[in-house]
């Protein structure tokens, strides 16, 4: 009998997809449902919501760019930092070596030999030490900039959701209610997609996003009622 073993593994790009299609979906829907509130009409809230938009997929996008930025130079730095001491303290860096074989349950006889083996070839020795000891796996260089078009661009789609009925509906009541209901079919549907990818239960995941989502866009509507 053959065992398939199935396991997720979320891609940089599907994480990427979440953090923007979740911020686009909620924050719009929050900033014209709470303008609903204060004004009449449809035409601030359209333009507010563009505005918006446009600056919180630039925001977001630099947002992720720094990220892997940072993600890549803290790589980078470890790396000359464990170049560094294999060749200033090579007897420290093979015991931190021959300690992670411990870890991992080798036989004391075996460590010595395995050791040998790891630090006869620099590179394969740096390599080792940095995703062994340092968990750490070299970034993709192009990360950053895929990051921040991805994280950009989905913001964007998420945040033209809640903000498509305003464009074509001039009554500001109905525009919102259409708004509230397209927002929260497309969080639910987001959620449960987002659930699938990730490995999560897709119902639990669809109804904590369409909650957050919601939450967000009542307390926003709410503020927006009370100072008005």
């Amino acid at each position: 009998m053959n065992h398939i073993e199935k396991h997720f593994t979320a891609t940089a790009l599907i994480r990427d997809i979440v953090i923007g299609m979740s911020d686009g979906l909620t924050v719009p829907f929050a900033l014209a449902a709470g303008l609903s509130g204060s004004v009449s009409g449809t035409q601030i809230v359209v333009v507010a919501g563009l505005a918006e938009i446009a600056a919180g997929s630039i925001a977001m996008g630099l947002g992720g760019y720094l990220a892997a930025r940072t993600e890549q130079e803290h790589y980078e730095n470890e790396l000359e930092r464990e170049r560094r001491e294999i060749i200033e303290l090579p007897d420290y860096e093979r015991e931190e070596v021959a300690e992670v074989f411990r870890e991992w349950g080798l036989q004391e006889d075996l460590v010595e030999s395995a050791v040998n083996q790891i630090s006869s070839d620099p590179n394969r020795w740096i390599s080792f030490m940095m995703k062994h000891e340092l968990g750490l796996e070299e970034p993709d260089p192009k990360r950053a900039r895929n990051s921040s078009i991805t994280i950009g661009l989905s913001y964007i789609v998420g945040g033209f959701i809640p903000l498509f009925p305003y464009m074509i509906i001039h009554h500001d009541v109905t525009a919102l209610m259409v708004s509230v209901v397209a927002t929260l079919i497309a969080l639910f549907v987001f959620g449960y997609v987002k659930g699938k990818f990730t490995g999560s239960k897709p119902l639990k995941s669809a109804a904590q996003t369409t909650l957050v989502g919601g939450l967000a866009a009542a307390t926003a509507f709410l503020v927006a009622r009370l100072i008005a």
